[in-house]
């Protein structure tokens, strides 16, 4: 938890995914659009993949993949994402940490 906890704080946007996994690659491709650079940790090619998806089930995120962390707060997976892009509050999310400039 505290290797999860270094991971997220160190960049402003950080995403936990798959390659398998076709919401991550929605998500990863939202925020690419945006012009936002996130940090993105692929659980199923990084060393301790499995061990940081246990850590994040224990976070409460469930389905483990995508995860979001934006300034070192959990957002959550796919649907507190785009909840937040439909009702506009990503964006000012996203410039707030400093990841995005427009």
């Amino acid at each position: 938890m505290e290797k999860l906890q270094k991971m997220v704080s160190e960049k402003p946007v950080v995403i936990f995914s798959k390659n398998s996994c076709c919401m991550s690659h929605s998500i990863k491709t939202l925020f690419v659009d945006f012009g936002v650079n996130p940090t993105i940790y692929e659980l199923d090619e990084i060393n301790r993949g499995k061990e940081i998806e246990h850590a994040l089930a224990q976070l409460g995120c469930s389905p483990t993949v995508p995860v979001v962390f934006i300034g070192g707060q959990l957002i959550g997976g796919a649907n507190q994402v785009m909840s937040l892009h439909l009702n506009r509050s990503l964006i000012p999310m996203l410039k707030s940490v400093g990841a995005l400039w427009v």
